[in-house]
Formats: structure tokens, C-alpha cells, sequence
């Protein structure tokens, strides 16, 4: 696919909703700075606490969405993941997918894996200033201080410490460490995009070969001078990125009934 027109084409009354689901720390998006977005019937969520597996995940985000005769998923890095665990079933009314940052099983080498897993015993202060400062380290880019907005790893550090209690880091741990939908990613029937950062020192660049290897609708777009919280550093590269997939749909049939047949 190419993305080259980054305006509106749609027809809102007839666009399928945006569902944005969210990373690893829990919260919610924040749809006002993605202005690509713009015009767009979008709805997001905050993850519930304490799952420790990630088809229980996807089985939130099935409610979530069971009212919508037609959308499209657009799930970041931990997001990416319940997205794409939904989309393999696959649900009725689903007709496009962005997997943004994400994979398809377990990326992490054995040493982080295990530093991850430690974090059920780290409580308080140790939590905050130790489990969070070597993840907000992995989730950094040298990208970052120059981007669009700024950040420093304190900046995401923050973000999980307002919105993840150690109980729920440690349980999408638990979730994450035996994953492996590598064989059922040919289940996703809809056009796909593969949002990927130009530099993820988390996920690496092997976890989006997997995905486009697998997923027979796929195509990549690797957005430059970008790391892996690319959502929140350039919110309008990343939103326009999105709505360029977006209005590519328009190419093609993707009704609820024209994905399901």
C-alpha cells in the first residue's frame, strides 16, 4: 500500500470508529493531541488491572467494541498485542488494524525477561525508582529530546507510575512471557499496517518481519528519527500515518461483510 494523502477522504457518517487501545501502562489515550485524527469517530479505554493473560485482555476489548457494527483497531506496543490476540479470532465488524510498536511473541532476550519478572517483588520505592527507571530506559530513544514533543526517560517513568500499580506491571509481564501467536497471525483477515519506530531498543526489528511474514494484508511504514513511545514524542507524524492507512481503505471494500466473507 502507499500512503501518500494524509487528508480526509471519508465520509465520517459511514467511517468505522477508531479504537485506540492502550500500551503497557494502562491509560488511556489521550485523542486530543493527534490531530490526524481529527473529525474521526474514535473511542479509547483504560486496561483493567491485575490480568496476567493476554486473552483476557482481548476479551475486555471484544466489550468494548461489541456495539460497533464496523472499525478499526489501533493498538500500541502492549496495545498492539490485545489487538492483534482479537483480531485472530477474528470479531465481527472489524475491517482494519494498525499495530503500532507491537508483536506477535514474546520479544524480550531472557535477562530482561527475567529483570521484568522481578518486578513482583519489588513494592514502594523500589518499584517506582528501580522496576520503572530500567523500563523507562528500554522505552527511550536518542530520538527523543529532539522529537516533536520531548521526552526524557523521567517523563515515562512518570506515566507508569500515575497509572500502573505494580500488581498489574508485573501481571502484563506474566502475560507477555509466553506469548506466541506466530502460527495464527494467517487468521487475520483485514488490511494491516505495521507502524513501526525507526529506532526500539524494547521490541527490536525482528517482531515486525514477524507480523508481515504472517499477516497476508500487511504493509509497513517505519517512521523516521522515531523510538518506541513514537504515540506520545510525534503525535502528528504518528495520528497522519494512521489516517493516511485510514483513507487507503476507501480503495477497497472493507465492510463488515466483505471481511467476514
Amino acid at each position: 500500500m502507499s500512503f501518500n494523502n494524509t487528508s480526509s477522504k471519508f465520509d465520517v457518517t459511514a467511517l468505522p470508529t477508531v479504537v485506540c487501545v492502550p500500551c503497557f501502562s494502562g491509560a488511556p489515550w489521550d485523542l486530543e493531541v493527534l490531530i490526524g485524527l481529527d473529525g474521526l469517530p474514535t473511542r479509547t479505554m483504560r486496561l483493567p488491572e491485575d490480568l496476567a493473560d493476554v486473552d483476557a485482555y482481548a476479551n475486555f476489548l471484544a466489550e468494548q467494541v461489541h456495539d460497533l457494527d464496523s472499525y478499526v483497531l489501533v493498538g500500541d506496543s502492549f496495545g498492539a498485542v490485545i489487538s492483534l490476540a482479537l483480531a485472530i479470532r477474528p470479531p465481527k465488524g472489524l475491517v482494519g488494524l494498525v499495530l503500532s510498536g507491537g508483536f506477535a511473541a514474546n520479544p524480550l532476550p531472557r535477562w530482561k525477561g527475567v529483570a521484568a519478572t522481578l518486578s513482583r517483588f519489588a513494592n514502594g520505592a523500589l518499584y517506582r525508582h528501580g522496576t520503572l527507571r530500567f523500563h523507562a530506559s528500554q522505552l527511550a530513544s536518542h530520538f527523543d529530546a529532539a522529537a516533536e514533543v520531548p521526552h526524557t526517560q523521567n517523563d515515562y517513568r512518570h506515566l507508569f507510575v500515575q497509572n500502573t500499580p505494580r500488581s498489574s506491571y508485573t501481571a502484563r509481564v506474566t502475560s507477555v512471557t509466553q506469548l506466541n501467536l506466530l502460527n495464527d497471525l494467517a487468521l487475520v483477515r483485514v488490511p494491516t499496517l505495521v507502524l513501526t519506530p525507526a529506532d526500539d531498543r524494547l521490541v527490536g526489528a525482528d517482531a515486525a518481519r514477524q507480523l508481515l511474514d504472517g499477516i497476508r494484508q500487511s504493509s509497513e511504514v517505519v517512521l523516521p528519527k522515531t523510538g518506541h513511545m513514537f504515540r506520545f514524542t510525534h503525535p502528528t507524524l504518528y495520528s497522519n500515518t494512521i489516517r493516511a492507512f485510514l483513507d487507503s481503505l476507501q480503495s477497497v471494500d472493507v465492510s463488515p461483510n466483505s471481511v467476514a466473507s
